[in-house]
């Protein structure tokens, strides 16, 4: 059985850095690699290199972390519990 609370913690943490990874790795390689396109699509409210589409782009990728945690950890629960003879 997985504790809600580890395992969202856990992906929001792992969430948050991959952003920073990233925006870092934006700032690296050339334009035309660059997920600007795909980050402003899926983290409404993120701005390309502005510090508080940075901060925004941080904090909603943090909160899909917790929101995959709290929706998968019942879920895998209930199937354990169902599917694995205790």
């Amino acid at each position: 059985m997985l504790n809600i609370r580890v395992v969202s913690a856990a992906l929001a943490a792992f969430l948050a850095v991959t952003f920073v990874v990233c925006v870092l790795y934006g700032l690296v390689v050339p334009g035309e690699f660059h997920m600007t396109a795909f980050l402003e699509q899926v983290l409404p409210g993120f701005r390309w290199l502005t510090p508080v589409g940075f901060v925004i782009g941080l904090v909603e990728s943090f909160l899909y972390g917790i929101y995959a945690g709290v929706v998968f950890v019942p879920l895998y629960n209930a199937f354990h519990r169902r599917w694995v003879p205790a």
